[in-house]
């Protein structure tokens, strides 16, 4: 077998094209838009190239067919977030062979201790959580936009390795024809009538002040948690202008006290079901119209929970369960006038029993579980799962 690094334009279309031929025969398997992948490799487009740096590799057998491939990075903020520094590893594909698998794993563990590193997760993504984090482990369904999505034995090949799992993270899901409990509905109108306090979704002309209200959120409510850094108010527009052509405003909502946002709730249609599935990873003229088509027919099922957070001032006061409440209300029972099904909420790590429970409060059951996974160089010393918070 032989490792090559993805240094030409050739070589980065076999990344690309490389997982096809593993899943020819899965019908679940959803092709990424190729953009989606590629950008998180390109320094223009990804900003933690100017504090970090990334590697990636293919693996070829002895007859030069391609049968494996990974990808390892690290940045310096995160990096030192932990006790020791920690890079990671992702976007890895294999043949079911623990020989080859070792190999991308021996590969991705050598550039990071070069780098001086002590550890890598995986596999995780060069960016932000919601996108491409953790191994899938049960619930083997369609994915969300985004999403991994991965052989079973692909668990098998981790931990044979050694990896340990670090946090489990959880896919909620309800859907929108079942009746929100009374004692929790009873709750949240006590929650809404809190003097100072309201609740209200964006509209499409206010993504601009949505982006910076998100930023401010989010760094008062996520920057102190294990390996996450600032948001900047670049990362911030960029993200509100990605949703814009595929948002639904009902899914961008925000908790607001005294006229200040104080935490949101952000879900967006699944864009896999709107476009991804039918395009073959380019969108094109295509695309577009099939997009058009599906957001016009309302042919969306899922409306998809990418992210949550609450300031720390305002937590534990009934904000969280105000601001699910309100979103589930204009779904819930409503899918003749929506479209959608049901709604999954994405990325709850077990180290959050408040947004587990909160989750089932709304009558939401797992639905997906993706493990992500840390690797210690130094096999001695003792190995700690991330914090509860």
């Amino acid at each position: 077998m032989e490792i090559k690094k993805v240094d030409t334009p050739s070589l980065a279309k076999v990344f690309l094209e490389m997982p096809l031929s593993l899943y020819a025969a899965d019908k679940n398997y959803i092709r990424p838009l190729d953009d989606d992948v590629e950008n998180v490799f390109n320094p223009q487009k990804n900003g933690l190239f100017s504090i970090g740096d990334c590697c990636r590799w293919l693996l070829f057998d002895d007859n030069g067919t391609v049968i494996g491939r990974i990808a390892a990075f690290f940045d310096q903020v995160t990096a030192k977030n932990y006790a020791q520094p920690t890079g990671g590893c992702g976007f890895f594909e294999c043949i079911n062979d623990e020989k080859a698998a070792f190999q991308l794993f021996d590969t991705a563990k050598g550039w990071l201790m070069e780098r001086g590193m002590e550890a890598m997760d995986g596999p995780i993504n060069f960016g932000s959580r919601e996108r491409w984090w953790g191994l899938l482990v049960d619930g083997f369904v369609q994915p969300c936009y985004c999403s991994n999505y991965n052989p079973p034995y692909y668990q098998r090949l981790f931990e044979a390795y050694g990896f340990q799992v670090y946090f489990k993270q959880y896919t909620y899901r309800r859907l929108t024809d079942e009746k929100i409990e009374d004692r929790y509905a009873a709750k949240a109108k006590r929650i809404l009538g809190m003097k100072g306090y309201h609740f209200d979704y964006i509209k499409r002309n206010e993504l601009a002040r949505a982006a910076q209200q998100f930023r401010t959120v989010y760094n008062q409510a996520w920057v102190n948690h294990d390996g996450i850094g600032e948001m900047t108010e670049m990362q911030a527009n960029k993200l509100m202008k990605d949703l814009k052509s595929i948002i639904d405003p009902i899914g961008l909502w925000f908790a607001y006290y005294e006229g200040e946002a104080v935490g949101f709730f952000i879900s967006i249609p699944d864009v896999n079901q709107l476009v991804v599935k039918y395009v073959k990873g380019k969108v094109g003229l295509k695309g577009l119209l099939i997009l058009l088509w599906n957001k016009w027919f309302k042919r969306c099922k899922t409306l998809f929970g990418i992210v949550f957070g609450v300031v720390p001032a305002h937590q534990r006061k009934g904000v969280e369960v105000g601001l699910v409440m309100e979103s589930a209300r204009v779904i819930v029972g409503k899918k003749a006038k929506t479209g959608y099904e049901e709604l999954q909420m994405n990325w709850i790590g077990d180290f959050n029993p408040k947004m587990m429970n909160l989750a089932q409060q709304i009558g939401a059951r797992v639905y997906k579980t993706h493990h992500t996974y840390r690797y210690l160089f130094d096999r001695t010393k003792p190995f700690e799962r991330h914090p509860v918070l």
